[in-house]
């Protein structure tokens, strides 16, 4: 591991010499190849779908896992994307002259070498090497055992294009030990790691943060809530809360939780069951909804649960303030939304709730990198430093002053 690592670190080197034009090009030819080798990809992603199925995955993972050509396409084109993107690194973020003289400026640098822990979604080779190459970073990536062959066989044709450019492969790596000894070692090495990222289980998670001596900007779980307020639009709230909970259930930006104004609770629950059972919705709800519909019992456990599932709490509360006070309780930070046209309300809402992101009248499954115009994202952070939310080419750089002098002295 350490020699890997070594490798790693020494190739970053390169990128000392490599253009925004040279980059772009690499990251196009890329998007090329992955489109080239459609077939073998999917070669290996049945191989890991068979597995999954062996090993009874859920269907959350599975769907996670699965790969066709409309989603290496949406990989190639999201590769395409961040080839587009202003080039972050080389910057200059803020200049003065000090009383001294001393012009100073503050310039964007890359962080250097970056592991990636993470699981299930093959297209997260491709969205992490792209994010890192296009910010001069390398990558050290670490993908899930239930998508290896898949993981594989992508880092490869990235790797190829690579050396067909007289790069490192090592700018693309996977690492060469991905048991959990291995992890273990990779979170420790901040000799050669500068930051690891960790997207997940609550679990890896937990095991990283506590573990790692490396820095951490933790991709945690979304326990996201959608308020609908008294003075919403039902037939929008009802098409936001079906989007954020069942247009693809087994992702972060999901909706796990509904919480309901008891103003407009008895119209709004019916109609909202209505349209969550035609979606085989499995709903589970306080006291209060357990009167005006028929749902299953929520219990404070359920209401700190990351489904990533079709499944939906839902709570009736006093307004705004009501809401807010439920979120605040068990938010992970992720995503929350409130959907109203009392402006005062959703003041209220975006000021008192501490997340990365915040919405008025839009579903959370918005919290995505190529959503927000980053092209990617190398996960949703739901740290305050350094970065926050979608974690895109400008979260994968740092900066550096850059002083220059006339033979001052102190």
């Amino acid at each position: 591991m350490e020699a890997f690592l070594k490798e790693a670190k020494s190739s970053s080197r390169v990128f000392n010499s490599l253009s925004s034009k040279e980059k772009n090009r690499v990251l196009k030819e890329m998007a090329q190849a992955l489109r080239h080798n459609t077939e073998e990809l999917l070669r290996a992603n049945s191989l890991d779908m068979q597995d999954g199925e062996e090993n009874n995955l859920s269907s959350a993972l599975m769907d996670r896992l699965f790969l066709d050509e409309s989603r290496i396409e949406a990989m190639a084109v999201a590769v395409e994307e961040i080839a587009s993107l202003k080039d972050p690194v080389g910057r200059v973020l803020d200049g003065w002259i000090t009383e001294d003289d001393l012009k100073i400026e503050k310039v964007s640098i890359p962080i250097g070498v970056i592991g990636i822990i993470y699981e299930s979604r093959p297209n997260v080779t491709s969205d992490t090497a792209a994010l890192c190459f296009k910010s001069s970073n390398v990558c050290v990536l670490k993908g899930g055992k239930e998508a290896q062959n898949s993981n594989k066989a992508i880092a490869k044709v990235l790797q190829d294009v690579l050396e067909k450019n007289n790069l490192p492969r090592a700018l693309v790596s996977l690492i060469p030990d991905a048991s959990r000894e291995g992890v273990s070692k990779l979170i420790k090495m901040d000799k050669y790691v500068d930051l690891i990222i960790p997207r997940g289980g609550a679990g890896l998670i937990k095991y990283v943060s506590e573990n790692a001596t490396v820095s951490v900007v933790k991709h945690d779980k979304g326990q996201c809530h959608t308020y609908i307020d008294k003075d919403a639009k039902l037939d929008d709230a009802i098409a936001i809360s079906l989007n954020a909970k069942v247009q693809r259930p087994g992702v972060c930006n999901a909706m796990e939780t509904l919480l309901v104004d008891k103003a407009i609770a008895k119209d709004a629950l019916v109609k909202l069951k209505k349209e969550f059972d035609k979606a085989g919705t499995l709903l589970k709800g306080c006291m209060e909804t357990q009167k005006i519909i028929e749902v299953e019992n929520a219990t404070d456990e359920d209401y700190d649960t990351e489904y990533l599932a079709n499944i939906l709490n839902i709570k009736v509360v006093d307004g705004v303030k009501g809401a807010i006070e439920h979120i605040t309780r068990f938010t992970s930070g992720h995503s929350e939304a409130i959907v109203t046209e009392n402006i005062t309300n959703a003041e209220l809402f975006l000021n008192s709730i501490d997340a990365a992101a915040v919405y008025v009248n839009a579903s959370t499954r918005f919290t995505d990198g190529g959503a927000f115009g980053f092209g990617a994202e190398v996960g949703i952070s739901t740290n305050k430093l350094h970065a926050r939310g979608p974690m895109g080419i400008e979260g994968l750089t740092t900066y550096k002053f850059k002083i220059y002098g006339s033979g001052q002295i102190r």
